[in-house]
């Protein structure tokens, strides 16, 4: 029997003080020294609700994604709408902020196997709402001519997997929703969420990191068409080894790395000990030709969630990045707040990178992962 349908309750956050300078939900205000490293939020947060005349999209629109090109950034966002199933849609912005354009359909379903696996264990999954299946949490990487995308893919039933299709950019840019047939990237019978594809081949090879703990792992291939449905990545779950000794408090990698003059950027979502309930925004530099190893970790989260849209949804106090983008020198990130709606946070690229890198060393490893046979 498929789990019960449930509907999006809104949330009301416990009453706490903001760490970004202001209360999340009540309490007393308290101000907090800006730094460089610290996000700011659009004040025309959030930038795409719900749509209550939008079937496919009447209860949430959240955890975009982007890529920017030819002076447009293109946004690929999870939504839910009365049948419960995630699917994603489209928006675009010249600005970065403001949303000029707004795909009236679906632009993305995840195509379901012919049969469903229910040899496997039941898993009671409700993410963000989505009882019904689909696809969860887009990662778009633009490398060459073609924009890839992973994503978290539920089919209902049996198990929680990445999945990876991909489109060539001049459909994308057109909206012409040619997808390639998505391929399942990892086991059945366990659940994984949160991996990236690099933008870039890192000595030649295609790379996909998919674990910050307890080890950075990353797996590369001369070709993604290895991945065909019945090779996989073999990542940490529960039931792995490696489960047992990550930190519990990092929750995984949020947009596709960035590659910068000193490492690759990358931000990862977390829970500290000051706030153990929320999800917060980080950020940590790899190196270039070696991004199982950390060079510079930030000490201090950069996006933290204390707005009200950020604690009024389908799970309060979260922010949930899975797009970032450059643009005119500054970075623009994307981010779901709540659970229900999609928010945009800015920052000066140089001085948030510099910032960055006068951080003390991080306590996190990395180890390589094999590389497939040549």
């Amino acid at each position: 029997m498929a789990a019960p349908k449930k509907k999006i309750k809104k949330q009301a956050p416990k009453k706490r003080v903001s760490a970004q300078g202001g209360a999340a939900s009540g309490g007393k205000k308290t101000k907090k020294k800006l730094t460089a490293l610290n996000l700011r939020k659009s004040p025309d947060n959030p930038i795409i609700k719900p749509s209550a005349d939008t079937p496919w999209q009447s209860k949430a629109t959240f955890n975009p994604t982007a890529l920017y090109h030819d002076g447009k950034v293109h946004i690929v966002y999870r939504a839910i709408g009365d049948t419960d199933e995630s699917v994603l849609g489209y928006a675009s912005s010249l600005d970065g902020t403001a949303i000029k354009d707004r795909h009236p359909d679906a632009v993305y379903r995840h195509a379901k196997e012919g049969r469903v696996e229910k040899t496997l264990p039941k898993i009671l999954y409700g993410s963000g709402g989505g009882w019904s299946g689909g696809c969860e949490d887009p990662r778009l990487t633009l490398l060459g001519t073609r924009a890839y995308l992973l994503y978290t893919a539920f089919d209902g039933w049996s198990s929680v997997r990445i999945a990876l299709t991909s489109i060539n950019l001049d459909d994308f840019i057109s909206k012409r929703w040619n997808w390639q047939k998505p391929v399942l990237i990892s086991p059945p019978g366990e659940i994984h969420k949160n991996w990236v594809l690099f933008p870039e081949k890192i000595k030649g090879k295609y790379a996909i990191l998919h674990s910050l703990s307890p080890e950075i792992l990353i797996d590369y291939f001369n070709d993604l068409d290895e991945l065909d449905g019945d090779n996989f990545i073999q990542s940490v779950h529960q039931g792995n080894p490696l489960w047992y000794r990550r930190d519990k408090g990092i929750r995984g990698v949020g947009p596709a790395p960035i590659k910068t003059k000193y490492g690759w950027l990358v931000l990862y979502h977390a829970m500290d000990k000051i706030n153990p309930s929320q999800y917060k925004l980080w950020a940590m530099i790899l190196d270039l030709n070696n991004p199982e190893k950390i060079l510079y970790r930030g000490v201090e989260s950069i996006l933290e969630p204390d707005e009200s849209y950020e604690n009024y949804g389908f799970k309060a106090g979260v922010v949930y990045s899975c797009g970032a983008v450059v643009k005119g020198g500054e970075l623009f990130v994307y981010y779901g707040g709540a659970d229900m709606v999609s928010c945009v946070a800015t920052a000066n690229f140089d001085k948030f990178l510099e910032k960055l890198v006068t951080s003390r060393p991080s306590k996190l490893t990395g180890r390589k992962t094999r590389a497939r046979a040549t």
